[in-house]
């Protein structure tokens, strides 16, 4: 009987659910995947949330660290680049400049774009359209990803001019901007640091896994895929 792979990974094909299967593909690490159905909230399930008090996705468990749970994507990330001693840097200054950046993503990409996409892709399509939300998080998406613009002018990634979990966190969230409906105009710097991900196999691997969701980045069946997304909040 073979042995199971150490990493036990709960996700399902959102932005940060994809930030874990990124680096585990990218540092070509196996694991097992259980995909997390919204529509049946087995993301609220007793069983879950015994790994997961907050009931959101993704979840690690370590079986090689005594069925250690990890949730929050963010810490996921960091976890697992300690365990593999992957993509993170050497030094303590960058390691701490990766930290920086994947909390930047975390405290103000994620929630700032997370709203733009939900009342103008989820609250909008039910009939509750405002406005005022919309301008808000739009807008404030916006100076989030001329921040990151302003952070790679002169640079390939984000820290110390390698592949971090830095990156593997803000891209899904960044590159999303099309379902956000968020500008990127004039962020040449961004869009070449998109241009070099978008070719990074591993990663456009990942974006798959465990089923792609092409109208986050405006392709595929937008509309239909838009309608799937809102009515599972009715």
């Amino acid at each position: 009987m073979s042995k199971q792979p150490d990493i036990h990974l709960y996700t399902a094909s959102t932005m940060n659910g994809w930030k874990p299967v990124i680096f585990l593909e990218e540092a070509g690490v196996e694991y097992d995947l259980t995909h997390i159905d919204f529509s049946a909230r087995e993301q609220k399930s007793a069983a879950y949330m015994q790994l997961n008090p907050n009931g959101r996705i993704p979840t690690i468990v370590d079986r090689s660290n005594d069925d250690f749970a990890v949730f929050e994507s963010g810490a996921i990330l960091w976890y697992l680049a300690e365990k593999y001693n992957r993509f993170l840097p050497d030094s303590a200054k960058a390691r701490s400049q990766t930290l920086q950046w994947v909390m930047f993503q975390m405290g103000g990409i994620g929630p700032m774009m997370g709203q733009a996409m939900y009342f103008q892709r989820i609250a909008a399509k039910n009939g509750n359209e405002d406005p005022f939300a919309i301008k808000r998080y739009v807008d404030e998406s916006r100076r989030l990803l001329e921040v990151l613009d302003t952070r790679l002018a002169g640079r390939t990634y984000l820290v110390d001019e390698q592949y971090t979990i830095a990156d593997m966190a803000a891209y899904p969230w960044a590159r999303a901007y099309y379902w956000a409906n968020v500008s990127v105009d004039g962020l040449d710097n961004l869009q070449a640091w998109f241009d070099r991900i978008d070719k990074r196999p591993a990663t456009q691997r990942a974006l798959t896994i465990p089923v792609p969701f092409p109208a986050f980045f405006g392709q595929g069946d937008v509309a239909g895929q838009e309608y799937e997304n809102a009515s599972r909040f009715k």
